[in-house]
């Protein structure tokens, strides 16, 4: 079996870590793009690991931030609060603990953009 060293090198990211930073920047980014741009109002509940490693490991940035539309190898993650109070979008992430029914990284969120409200569930 050949293997290339990009089937050993994970994915052009902002880190520290592709599921919890990366996988996170992306659900937030399909949320962005079902929703039809960045939220005015989200709530974000995250479960399992999601919830206990959240701002170590940027979890809550990389979310934010794919809300405003950024991938995950956008260098805008790390100032995605800062930019997300520019755009005057209101946002509360509450960690909910485990739930042992879900994947480990599973977020739930509650969105309003304009008068439509959504929710959307999504894990990495």
């Amino acid at each position: 079996m050949r293997w290339s060293v990009f089937d050993l090198i994970g994915p052009v990211m902002i880190g520290p870590s592709s599921s919890h930073t990366s996988g996170a920047a992306s659900l937030g980014l399909y949320v962005n793009k079902i929703v039809g741009g960045v939220p005015d109002e989200v709530k974000i509940y995250l479960y399992g690991s999601f919830s206990q490693v959240y701002k170590g490991h940027g979890t809550d940035r990389a979310l934010i931030g794919g809300l405003l539309g950024y991938k995950s190898d956008d260098s805008r993650l790390i100032e995605s609060f800062h930019n997300a109070d520019l755009k005057r979008m209101k946002y509360e992430i509450i960690p909910t603990g485990e739930d042992h029914h879900l994947h480990p990284n599973t977020v739930l969120f509650k969105v309003r953009r304009g008068s439509t409200n959504f929710e959307i569930v999504g894990c990495s």
